[in-house]
């Protein structure tokens, strides 16, 4: 039997992928997990922003570093050099066009010469055959409203490992920490 704690953090010193509503709920667990700073890099064009302030519950927002990069290709560039540097523990790229196979390698060469560990944040039908591992992360909605409203259902869609496997997790803001909550222990 394969435990959430074999596949979560994801394999280190690689890339990998996440679509899905809860994606970016994914990408801050993972920060907090890891510990050490996170960059994150994201197209300056989008008009929604980051606030530092919410993501209190997972990590120290001191530790968030945000770039905004012109075009698809400079999220890249920006994250490859993140990745490559080493001094960060976790490079966060935010997607919205395909990774080519050739840029997907990059990356993963990046991250294992940083000893870093890269995530791409993707619209869901997306990805790189590149990627170690591509999770979905989705909120579990409770219709009488009893379930803990971080309640998330999180898939691994896509392992070079072999393993497909899906979990009920929560967070726990106490512990920073995440949970697998059981479908009986749901209700």
């Amino acid at each position: 039997m394969t435990t959430f704690e074999s596949h979560f953090p994801p394999m280190a010193s690689r890339t990998h992928e996440v679509c899905g509503p809860s994606a970016m709920a994914f990408a801050v667990a993972l920060g907090a997990r890891l510990g050490g700073k996170v960059l994150w890099v994201r197209k300056a064009w989008r008009g929604e922003q980051i606030n530092p302030a919410g993501v209190i519950p997972y990590l120290d927002p001191q530790h968030l570093l945000l770039a905004q990069a012109p075009s698809h290709l400079d999220v890249l560039a920006s994250a490859e050099e993140g990745l490559r540097s080493g001094s960060v523990a976790l490079v966060v790229m935010e997607l919205t066009q395909p990774v080519g196979l050739t840029e997907g390698r990059r990356l993963q060469l990046a991250a294992q010469s940083g000893k870093t560990m890269g995530l791409c944040i993707l619209p869901e039908g997306m990805g790189s055959n590149a990627a170690q591992t591509r999770w979905h992360c989705s909120p579990v909605f409770d219709p009488q409203g009893q379930t803990d409203s971080t309640l998330q259902r999180w898939k691994i869609i896509k392992n070079k490992s072999g393993t497909l496997k899906a979990w009920n997790v929560k967070w726990d803001a106490q512990t920073r920490r995440i949970n697998v909550v059981s479908e009986a222990a749901q209700r």
